[in-house]
């Protein structure tokens, strides 16, 4: 699978363990930083990561923040992207499930207390259910786009 991967400052040490597994794991990684620990801004990365999840330049993305939930912000604002914030496995495979997330949000600070793979493993091998869900994912991209449309009138 390809993925694209991405860190705000607080993010560094984690997403550099995770590359290390994911590419362990077979995974073609994109990164796209932060390269630094020097603060920087997570809409600037989220973008970034999103933007190669829409295009379908990668099949999916990562992004680690304090929380994760800055990142998840930012990234819902693409179209086609489906982001969602999961700490545990619960969350990882039932975002997959129901919702077809293709980005994953994460909270580096958890993280560094917590191993990342059973999670990332579990959000990386569910399959979507379709069936009544597709219905709702589609309506969650219709709903963008009249939002668009209506912003650009």
């Amino acid at each position: 699978m390809r993925i694209a991967i991405g860190s705000d400052h607080r993010g560094v040490d984690v997403r550099e363990a995770m590359i290390r597994w994911l590419e362990s794991e077979g995974h073609e990684v994109a990164d796209c930083g932060n390269f630094s620990t020097e603060s920087c801004d997570y809409p600037d990365i989220a973008a970034e990561v999103s933007t190669r999840v829409a295009s379908q330049q990668v099949d999916r993305g990562l992004l680690l923040c304090g929380t994760g939930i800055g990142m998840a912000i930012t990234a819902n604002k693409f179209e086609e992207v489906r982001a969602a914030v999961c700490n545990d496995e619960l969350a990882a495979e039932m975002s997959r499930r129901h919702n077809d997330a293709n980005v994953i949000c994460v909270s580096a600070d958890h993280f560094r207390e917590v191993n990342f793979a059973s999670v990332l493993k579990t959000w990386l091998e569910t399959e979507f259910e379709g069936g009544r869900h597709q219905r709702r994912v589609d309506k969650i991209g219709q709903i963008f786009r009249e939002q668009c449309e209506a912003t650009n009138s």
